[in-house]
């Protein structure tokens, strides 16, 4: 059976856009996010409930699974904050692996001096974005290079090579909402070709699920939940990292651990108020890597 990225709009590429949409008209510190340009890539007769509190807040509890909503929210902040201080560090370039609708190459354009941004997805994804952008009138920087591939048609490294990503230069590698859609050869795969590519210096962020919700035990807030909706949407989990082996994993990689964060790191990070108190509970099937070569 063919995935759904192969000929239709990945819809978790979809969900992440409209969180970080309804993100940036929240009202609270904890749960605002500053992505301007998420409301502007979904459909219009959706921007009611995107800007109005209490459509907003019914269509989160009826159509996310618990603690995802959160878990995004503090993924964005996170890697908005490495995407920012590769760019102040004048990282050569910045790969988004199946960028979806990812608007960080625009919202820091300002910032940038010399890196050059390079989105990487499905064809239709990536064509549904740009369509999109022109039509609500946004400016698309022209630091960015789209590359638009089909994973079971063309060579990754390939299609880099011919869109001018150099090899050996300080890079910044991103995988947003990806490990886990992808099978241990492939993983293997896009990890060499970042190895090969990667300059001294280079960094990966990535975040994973633990190989435990591949098996349903059902260890985590809101497992059961996220996992059988991937399945609903034949967008389906096939790679997780066992608890406690991420260092394991970097190392065969050809990387060192800077940070990791699980889902209670990211409430302490995000969700916590002046008195000490977590207000938002994150999905507890994922964590996030963040490695430099």
């Amino acid at each position: 059976m063919e995935k759904r990225i192969e000929n239709k709009i990945s819809r978790t590429a979809e969900f992440t856009c409209l969180i970080r949409a309804f993100s940036f008209h929240e009202k609270s510190p904890h749960y605002k996010s500053f992505d301007n340009i998420a409301p502007k890539l979904i459909p219009k007769f959706f921007s009611p409930v995107v800007k109005i509190d209490f459509l907003r807040n019914i269509f989160k509890k009826k159509f996310f699974p618990p603690g995802m909503y959160e878990y995004v929210i503090a993924r964005t902040k996170f890697i908005d904050t490495v995407f920012q201080g590769a760019i102040t560090n004048d990282f050569d370039q910045i790969l988004i692996f199946g960028a979806g609708f990812d608007s960080r190459g625009i919202r820091f354009q300002g910032s940038n001096r010399k890196t050059v941004f390079f989105e990487l997805d499905a064809p239709v994804t990536q064509k549904s974005k740009i369509d999109q952008l022109k039509k609500r009138g946004v400016v698309i920087n022209p630091n960015i290079v789209f590359i638009s591939i089909d994973f079971n048609k063309e060579s990754l490294k390939d299609k880099l090579l011919e869109y001018g990503f150099d090899k050996n230069k300080k890079s910044l590698f991103i995988l947003e909402g990806l490990t886990m859609y992808l099978d241990s050869e492939a993983i293997d795969n896009t990890f060499n070709i970042i190895n090969e590519f990667a300059g001294a210096s280079s960094e990966i962020v990535f975040d994973y699920v633990y190989s435990s919700v591949l098996r349903g035990e059902n260890l985590y807030y809101g497992e059961s939940e996220v996992f059988e909706g991937v399945k609903k949407e034949n967008e389906p989990w096939s790679f997780g990292i066992e608890k406690g082996e991420l260092r394991l994993f970097l190392e065969t990689k050809n990387l060192h651990l800077i940070r990791s964060l699980t889902s209670e790191n990211l409430e302490r990070e995000y969700f916590k108020d002046e008195d000490g108190n977590i207000i938002g509970k994150v999905n507890g099937t994922h964590c996030i890597s963040y490695a430099r070569k």
